[in-house]
C-alpha cells in the first residue's frame, strides 16, 4: 500500500530520478536494519556476555540504573506484554543480571532492578551505541547533522504508527 502510494507520486513528480532515490533508500533502509542487528549481536555479546541474547540487552537497557521500575513500566517501553516480559525477566534474574523486590508502600507491586553484573551490561551496551552514534556523526556538518536527525525521527514516527 505505502509502495504504491509513493509510486503515485512518483508519477506526478520530475520522472525517473525520483525513483533511484525511493530504490536507493528502500536498499540502505533494508541492509541498515540488517547490518544493525549483526553488528550489535557481534559487538554486544561477547566475553562475559555470552550467556544473554541481543533481546536481555535490550531488556537491561529498558530497566535502566537509575531507578527501581515495575514490570508494566518496562513492557510499555519495550512495546511487549507482561507476559512476554516476565519469561525473560525470570531468566536475567536467574543469570544475575536483574534483581526483584517487592515495593515499599504497596507490597503488592514487584519492582525489578539491576545488579551489579546488570549496570556492567547496561554500560556495555551503552558504550556500543556511543560508538556507532559517534561513527554516523564523525564528517558530518550541522546541516547534514540536522537534515539526518530530521529525516531518522520521521522514520521513527512511522515506524511507532504503524502498528
Amino acid at each position: 500500500m505505502l509502495q504504491q502510494c509513493y509510486m503515485e507520486l512518483l508519477k506526478q513528480k520530475e520522472g525517473g530520478n525520483r525513483m533511484n532515490h525511493y530504490e536507493a533508500i528502500n536498499d540502505v533502509l533494508v541492509n541498515l536494519f540488517n547490518e544493525i542487528l549483526d553488528l550489535e549481536e557481534r559487538a554486544l555479546i561477547t566475553g562475559e556476555y555470552k550467556n544473554i541474547s541481543v533481546n536481555d540487552m535490550h531488556i537491561i537497557n529498558a530497566v535502566g540504573i537509575r531507578e527501581q521500575k515495575n514490570m508494566s513500566t518496562v513492557a510499555r517501553e519495550l512495546n511487549v506484554t507482561v507476559g512476554t516480559l516476565t519469561i525473560a525477566v525470570n531468566n536475567l534474574v536467574k543469570k544475575g543480571y536483574i534483581q526483584r523486590m517487592r515495593s515499599q508502600e504497596d507490597r503488592r507491586v514487584v519492582l525489578i532492578s539491576l545488579t551489579e553484573q546488570g549496570k556492567k551490561a547496561y554500560y556495555h551496551h551503552k558504550d556500543f551505541h556511543e560508538k556507532m552514534v559517534l561513527a554516523v556523526l564523525k564528517g558530518l556538518n550541522v546541516e547534514e547533522t540536522e537534515a539526518l536527525t530530521k529525516a531518522l525521527t520521521k522514520l521513527q514516527g512511522f515506524f511507532r504508527s504503524y502498528q
